[in-house]
Parts: C-alpha cells; structure tokens; sequence
C-alpha cells in the first residue's frame, strides 16, 4: 500500500504500519490542492446506513507557491478525477487511493494519501478496505491531524473485451467495503469515483445529468486549471506507476540466464571469504572499490533523452561479472552502510542509476538479493527529494525481503514525513569519523616507518664507525705461525747493572742491543688470541716488563747482586732515571764489579 505520506506495496501486501495522513509541503503530492465540501445532499439509491452522505461540490484551495498561497478551486467529480495525477505524482493503475480532507475554515484541504493495488480475489476486498481506511486515519490521528471526510478513487483499466462500465460494476462491492470502513471509523466518505478506459464514474451519485450511465471522459491531460497551477508550482507527473517500477525490475531477457551464471560463479568464490573475519573486510574493501569505479563510469557517460534510453545505457556500462560481485559484496550490513553514504551532491545522481542497474540484476533465484540495492536506491532517491521513487523501491525491498531491517525503517520514517537530514548527518558523522581514524592510523603508520628508518640510519653509522677504527691484530711474541713477521727496534735504554736482556734480546756490538722481533697477523686468522692495536697515528706500546730473576737462579745475573762498596740495591722505581756507570778497563754495562776475583 502507498501512503503519500502513505504504504507503498503489492496488493497482497496487507500489513500497513507507517501510514500517515500528515500534510507536508514541498513535494507535489503534499503541494496539490485541497478541497472544500458542502453541506451534504441527497443519497443516491446505492447509499446505505453507515455510508457518507455526497458533497454538492468540492472547491479545492490552496497550495503554496514561492511563499504566495494561492487557490485552485475544484466544483465538479470530473475536475477531482482529474487532479489524482496531481496529487500523487504519477497516474495511477490497478489501485485504490484514498484521500483524506481536514475542514479548514470550513475549506476541506487534502492531506494524507494512501494507495493499494486491487487485490485479485474479491474475497480479499473488505480486508484491504479495513486496512487502507484504518492505515490512513489512524496515521492521521499519529500526526494529531484525524481527517474528517475522505475522497475514494478506483483505478483499473479495462481487460480484453470488457468496458469500462463493466469495470465500474466489478468494483462496486470494493467501493462500497471502503464507505462502509471508512464510515466504521466517523470520517464519511465524500466522492468515489470509478476511473477506467478514460472515463470516470461516481459510486456517490446516480443523477444521468451530471454522472451519466456511460460514464463522463476526461479531459486531456494537462489541459485542466489544475494542470496549469501545478505546472506552474513546478509540479510534474511522472507517467504511470507501472513506468516507474519498471526501472527496478529485474530483467526478464535472454541475458538474465548469464547474469544468473555470473552471480552463481561469484557467489563461489565470495561467500567463503566473506564467512571468514579476515577476508570478509577484504571483500568489503573490494566491493566499495569496485562500486566507486563504476559509479564514476556511470557518472562520465553522455546523456541520454527518456527513462528507457537512460537504463539501457546504463546496463552496457556494466558487466555481469561486476554486477555479482556487487550485489553479492552489498549483502553485508557495513558494506551497505557505507554505500549509502553516497547520498547527496555529486555522488547521488550516478549512485541511485547504479543501485537500479544493480536492482534489474538480482534476476532467478536472486531475487532476495535486491532488498540491498532497492533498499539503498529507495534511500537516495528520498535523500534527493524524490520521495515517490523512494517511497516505491522501500516497498519493492520489502516484497524481495519482508524482514529487510533497514528497509521497514527507511520506509516508516519516509512515510510519517521525516526529514532524511537527520539520517545524512548520522552518516556524515560516521564517515567523517572514519576518515580521521584512517588518517591517525596512517599518520602513527608514518612515525613508526620514520623511526625506523631513523634507527637502521644510525646502527649503520655506528657499524662504519666501528669498521673504521678496527685495525690490524697483533700476537705477542711466542704465538709462532699466526702471522708474518715483523721487526721493531729494541728498547733503546740500557738493561739495568747486574741484568741481562731477556733472551729474546742479545747483546749486540759495542753495547748496542739488537732489534727484537714480533708477530702480527690480520684479523680473522688462526686461532690465536689477537692483541688489537690503533691502526690509526698512534699504536699502544706492546713491552713486555722484564720480570726480576729469584735468588739463586741460572740466569745470567741471577743470584747476589752487589754494587762496589756491598750495598745492594733496592727496587727501582719506574720513573726512576736510569744511570749508565762506566765499567773500568772496558767492563760491559751490567756487569758486577770485581766478577772473577775471589
């Protein structure tokens, strides 16, 4: 059922929660005019206790303008039939509409609409009239604006060979289950009309001079005082109900058996990624990439003139293997959210042409598939403005999938005339949010890499550091076969008296020692424990201290050593300065005076 603010659905659709009768300004169902009603005439012979009694006439009043309240006056069934397009947005096909009226200084003003589609059976015709009439009013009451009359409008068009009067006649027990509901409820129904084959029949009135038996013909469309007003509010109609559903339909062609292949080749390989934590954020990522890619495509395609022309183009621009990747990727919630947040701007217009296309692909046994897309173009449309559209694709989303959450909550906040900018903002907030933890994400990811960098920089300068002041290793002497052999010169300072050298060192010609020699070898050789030395200037002294001979001793000086005169020396000090005596008759420095007398 379609509540403008009304239910939209499939006549078999009986459950009507959201419908309210609540006047809202600014779209074409709530800027249409009003009607007045008269004092209440006769009753033609159809009229029952508990019916409503006719109005004389209705004079519509009032729709605002630019600021400017101005006035469409409406005296006669034929100028009512007339403005139902008006009053909806579209012309309606196979449907009940009921129209609510507030008495306004004693003007009726048309408020909330509701629409249904006919049910097939006739068995189920009180059941529907009970819950339009009740949906409608209890809406109203909802919005603390309970109506007090109602306009009923029957739309169907003729079967193959089958009239228009016989139309009017099939109906007439649902026109009369719906005065009786409405009546059930204290609010009379004022005018119900018939609307078939381009005539319009009242269920209110037999008078053959104002509704004849043949029916009365409508006027052409868009030639009535109604039509130039709205023409003029910048109201449109946007051709049937049925025109417009179609767009989101899914196809019925040779090509839906590939798409249908493609959606079960890429159900395959997504649906266990997606059971998966880790790569279900992985196809969300993928999908919302792969959605951004196309709508950009859609958005740079030339225009095109016509609903039809417009959703042929674009159906090439997408492919069946990209259209099941999408509609499987947006069968996630999150997923989904964030898609929607493509909502208002430049992003809107080619993200509600993709959420069609992808709607017309939920083909076979795919058909639940299409609550997401349906859902999600139900959303843009209403966030642009376009509430007929979205009032259509909420219901639509809710036939593929009745339990579809978001859905049922778009739906009734549509129809009890929300302001979708509450949503937006909810949604501007969460993606603002998560574009600045993304930033400070990658902001912390930069510092990190930038310390890093930072500590690798400074261990590879301390390791050249290192390496450049790392010289050759040096083995003290008695390590044979670690290395090549160098010389150094001797300790030039004379062995004390009573010493001599060590045996590395011997005595040379005229008192002069000779070079002692050391190994070396490089770093890396042998298993000898290196001595390292300063490769750069300077090298550390490598002299070995000469130990002092015990008393006693074989070595050469060992044993009692006296200076002339018996006193023996002490220890000498290191920084003590070294005093060469002079031997007479030549004697060797070191030797003991008197050595080889007895």
């Amino acid at each position: 059922m379609t509540n403008h603010s009304e239910m939209v659905g499939p006549s078999g659709n009986g459950d009507i929660p959201g419908c309210d009768g609540r006047e809202h300004p600014g779209s074409p169902e709530r800027d249409a005019p009003a009607g007045r009603t008269a004092p209440p005439g006769p009753r033609g012979p159809g009229d029952e206790e508990g019916g409503a009694p006719r109005a004389a006439d209705i004079t519509c009043t009032a729709y605002e303008h630019h600021g400017d309240a101005r006035q469409v006056t409406l005296r006669t069934p034929a100028e009512l039939a007339d403005a139902l397009p008006y009053l909806l947005g579209y012309r309606p096909e196979d449907s009940i509409v009921l129209v609510a009226l507030h008495d306004k200084d004693g003007r009726g003003r048309f408020g909330g609409r509701a629409r249904l589609g006919i049910p097939a059976k006739p068995d189920d015709w009180p059941c529907a009239a009970r819950q339009l009439a009740h949906g409608l009013v209890t809406g109203s009451e909802r919005r603390g604006a309970r109506p007090e009359q109602m306009v009923v409008f029957l739309c169907r068009e003729p079967a193959e060979g089958e009239s228009g009067r016989q139309v009017k006649e099939r109906l007439g027990p649902l026109a009369h289950a719906l005065r009786l509901e409405c009546g059930a409820l204290d609010v009379p129904v004022v005018e119900a009309l018939c609307v078939s084959g381009g005539r319009f029949w009242s269920y209110c009135c037999d008078n053959e001079g104002c509704c004849p038996a043949e029916g009365t013909p409508m006027g052409l469309p868009g030639t009535s005082v109604l039509a130039a007003a709205a023409a003029y509010a910048g109201i449109q109609v946007r051709g049937t109900l049925r025109e417009l559903r179609a767009r989101l339909l899914p196809w019925e062609n040779p090509a839906a058996l590939e798409q249908e292949a493609a959606l079960d080749a890429a159900g395959a390989a997504l649906i266990p990624r997606i059971l998966d934590a880790a790569g279900r954020h992985e196809v969300a990522e993928e999908t919302l990439e792969l959605a951004e890619k196309i709508r950009n495509r859609l958005a740079g395609a030339p225009a095109v003139t016509g609903a039809l022309p417009a959703d042929l183009r674009d159906d090439a621009l997408l492919g069946h293997d990209e259209a099941a990747t999408l509609i499987l990727g947006l069968q996630d919630r999150t997923t989904r959210d964030r898609a929607a947040e493509w909502m208002e701007g430049d992003e809107a217009g080619a993200a509600l042409r993709l959420w069609r296309a992808l709607a017309r692909r939920c083909v076979g046994a795919y058909g639940e598939h299409a609550a997401a897309p349906l859902t999600l173009a139900g959303w843009v449309a209403w966030s642009t403005g376009d509430e007929l559209e979205a009032r259509e694709a909420l219901a639509m989303a809710l036939g593929a999938d009745p339990d579809y959450l978001f859905a049922r909550l778009l739906h009734q906040a549509c129809n009890e005339g929300l302001d979708p900018e509450s949503i937006r903002r909810c949604l501007r907030e969460e993606r603002e949010e998560r574009e600045a933890r993304a930033e400070r994400e990658a902001r912390a990811e930069r510092e990190k890499r930038a310390e890093r960098e930072k500590r690798a920089e400074r261990e590879e300068r301390a390791e050249r550091g290192r390496a450049a002041s790392d010289g050759p290793v040096a083995d003290i002497e008695g390590n044979s076969g670690c290395g090549p052999e160098v010389s150094e010169p001797a300790d030039p300072r004379p062995a004390a008296p009573g010493r001599t050298a060590p045996d590395h060192a011997a005595s040379g010609p005229g008192g002069t020692s000779s070079r002692r020699r050391r190994r070396t070898r490089t770093s890396g050789s042998g298993d000898c424990s290196p001595l390292r030395v300063r490769a750069e200037g300077t090298r550390r002294s490598t002299r070995v201290p000469r130990p002092r001979a015990e008393a006693g001793g074989t070595h050469p000086g060992a044993g009692s050593r006296t200076r002339p005169g018996g006193v023996r020396p002490g220890p000498v000090k290191p920084d003590a300065p070294r005093r060469r005596d002079a031997s007479p008759g030549g004697a060797q420095p070191g030797g003991r005076s008197g050595e080889g007398n007895e």
